[in-house]
């Protein structure tokens, strides 16, 4: 069994389905997401369609959050095992209903909002800790490894950390505002999105890794990325044109 974590989609469906079909995922393969799998790309619904037919797991991103939030169905807990039932019929939606953070759209046709609305609504909460997956996969060098969005505030537990945080941390107070992941010193390695750069961002202490960033900017003509811990591999697809500007 392998497990891949992919970073931030942003509705390019056609890299993750690309990605997906060069993982060669096994009947006992696991894919997971960071978040942010729709808005600002072209197929919001496409990528909702893979995941679901891979049955891969999600944490919510900043983007996700807000529309659920807005819906009335965001969790309060990290786990997300609060999360509200959903209506027996769903409401009519347009374009607002469904926005992301900073009102970014979200390009799904009308027929398929309410589908769309009905799988962000299947996330697995804030953070998913490998343990919580099927087999308890782990680092290659035997660590605890957990999915968030954005990051962790360095020195909080799990536990005690805040949605805000979760989803949208990227820098923490301090002279010369450094990167979260700069003063987080593990030993659980954090796999996140959320803050975009060319080459996955790797962070190591004392020679080990203990954060690592996925967001790899496919939306902008950049790269969709995935790395499983277990293999400490990874495999990527170029974008097939920016479809927003970073």
């Amino acid at each position: 069994m392998v497990t891949w974590i992919v970073g931030d989609v942003h509705g390019c469906a056609d890299e993750l389905q690309e990605l997906v079909a060069a993982l060669r995922l096994g009947p006992s393969d696991q894919l997971v997401s960071v978040g942010d799998l729709v808005h600002r790309g072209p197929d919001p619904a496409g990528v909702c369609d893979v995941m679901r037919e891979h049955c891969a797991r999600f944490v919510l991103g900043n983007h996700e959050h807000v529309v659920l939030r807005r819906a009335g169905l965001a969790p309060k807990l990290l786990d997300g095992t609060d999360r509200p039932t959903l209506p027996t019929r769903m409401p009519d939606l347009d374009d607002e209903d469904l926005a992301g953070d900073g009102r970014q759209p979200c390009l799904v046709p009308e027929e398929r909002r309410a589908d769309v609305l009905r799988y962000l609504a299947e996330h697995s909460g804030f953070a998913l800790r490998g343990r919580d997956l099927e087999g308890s996969p782990r680092t290659q060098d035997g660590r605890d490894f957990v999915v968030v969005h954005a990051g962790r505030t360095p020195g909080v537990a799990l536990e005690r950390e805040s949605i805000g945080a979760l989803t949208s941390l990227r820098r923490v107070e301090g002279p010369g505002r450094p990167w979260w992941y700069e003063d987080y010193s593990g030993p659980e390695l954090v796999l996140f999105g959320h803050t975009p750069s060319p080459l996955p961002r790797a962070w190591r202490r004392g020679g080990q890794l203990v954060a690592l960033g996925l967001d790899t900017g496919c939306v902008y003509g950049g790269m969709l990325t995935a790395y499983s811990p277990e293999l400490d591999e990874f495999a990527t697809v170029k974008a097939r044109r920016a479809y927003a500007r970073g």
